[in-house]
């Protein structure tokens, strides 16, 4: 027979813990700049297009602020950033995994890895993986980033999350998906996907919050 002290301190325990989830409320965290203040060109990189989403896919989304740019190297090759901040605010959304988006809009995972990159004598763990729909192939590099912590996995984002509101009632989270083209070289799109992760990481750094 299970005694009955262990019920009152479970009984407690999930009190507590009700009690924290209704007065427990995270802080809406500002950026350091918004993303519209991002360079159009940098090093040799010239911004080509930009995109604009529409109120359904903001609804969806809720980002707090967001970019979607495609940029053009000496290489001849698109590269597309995704920057989605969430300021972990009661307007704010959650991150949105490709692993879910992708499949939902018709593409399907040909490969993918965790890799680790070394930029500016920091190394930091992203995801490499080729989605196809139809005859299209696209590269992504992408990983996801809470309070300048670097994640690329949804377990550990959760976690981070979970320990930073609670520790510091922050939830804000950024999602960072570069992307090329795989046309018939994927060796070719991954290397300018990677220059253009090195040349752009420590810019992209200058905008999110600590």
């Amino acid at each position: 027979m299970i005694p009955k002290s262990r019920f009152v301190i479970v009984f407690i325990l999930l009190a507590a813990a009700a009690l924290f989830i209704n007065l427990h409320s995270d802080l809406s965290v500002p950026m350091n700049r918004p993303f519209d203040a991002f360079p159009t060109d940098h090093l040799n990189w010239k911004m080509t297009s930009q995109t604009t989403f529409s109120e359904a896919v903001l609804n969806v989304l809720k980002p707090t602020d967001y970019m979607l740019r495609r940029y053009l190297g000496t290489d001849g090759l698109p590269v597309d950033l995704y920057v989605g901040y969430h300021s972990g605010g009661t307007k704010s959304g959650e991150l949105h995994s490709p692993r879910n988006c992708m499949p939902g809009a018709g593409w399907y995972m040909v490969s993918g890895q965790q890799m680790a990159v070394s930029i500016d004598n920091n190394k930091i763990n992203i995801v490499k993986t080729v989605y196809q729909k139809g005859s299209d192939k696209e590269l992504f590099l992408y990983w996801f980033q809470v309070k300048g912590k670097i994640v690329s996995d949804e377990y550990s984002l959760k976690i981070y999350e979970l320990l930073n509101s609670i520790l510091f009632r922050r939830k804000d989270a950024a999602f960072i998906r570069i992307s090329v083209p795989v046309g018939d070289d994927e060796n070719k799109a991954f290397l300018s996907g990677m220059k253009f992760l090195k040349d752009f990481y420590p810019v992209i750094q200058e905008f999110l919050p600590k």
